[in-house]
């Protein structure tokens, strides 16, 4: 099994890179998923959550309400944390039980948001940084999900850099480019991962 850690920023398209990636053969495990999935109603996540930041962060039929939290977290640095806190034990817990669910000779793909921010990379075999300008980010958040441009600059402000996340990459995907081109980088890009895969198999372990 490689294990692949798989980072962007926030409006760097890295859901994009993901899908074709599983088109090619790999196996995602999405931390934003499973991060919705475990702060669902009735679960110790959302009360947890419940606990730290009162009822005012639910909507009327008891699930969470994630824009108005992100809206509270992000401009605070020290409720970010405590979020995370919260949320981030749980994601690793069931990512951890996805992986040991996928065959021996798989690429597991795990999307990380935060990889870089949470000092993920040593638990990958590689990482994978999909890259674009901040420009680029910020016309992607407010023209394809429509974010104040305040807001946008927010959320991207309390990420890492562009310069940290590309310090711990392995590989970098360029994403300021055209689909068709990007598309032929992650074909180049899995052409690599299924080499070292095959590659780590034959190596004997220690």
């Amino acid at each position: 099994m490689l294990k692949v850690g798989l980072t962007g920023g926030i409006g760097a398209g890295k859901s994009e890179v993901s899908r074709l990636l599983v088109e090619c053969g790999a196996v995602l495990i999405d931390a934003d998923r499973i991060a919705r999935e475990v702060v669902e109603p009735g679960t110790p996540g959302l009360a947890a959550i419940v606990d730290a930041f009162g009822t005012d962060v639910l909507t009327a039929d008891g699930s969470l309400d994630r824009p108005g939290l992100g809206s509270v977290v992000f401009a605070d640095p020290e409720k970010l944390a405590v979020l995370n806190s919260i949320v981030h034990p749980l994601v690793g817990a069931r990512s951890r039980e996805l992986e040991e669910a996928a065959a021996e000779d798989s690429v597991v793909v795990h999307d990380v948001p935060l990889l870089t921010e949470n000092g993920l990379a040593p638990l990958y075999d590689l990482v994978i940084v999909v890259d674009a300008s901040p420009g680029t980010q910020l016309d992607r958040l407010v023209r394809r999900r429509g974010m104040t441009e305040e807001d946008a600059r927010a959320r991207m402000a309390a990420q890492a850099t562009r310069e940290q996340r590309r310090e711990i990459a392995d590989i970098v995907i360029d994403n300021d480019v055209p689909l068709d081109a990007l598309e032929r980088r992650v074909r180049e890009v899995w052409a690599e991962l299924v080499r070292r895969a095959r590659a780590s198999r034959r190596t004997p372990q220690e």
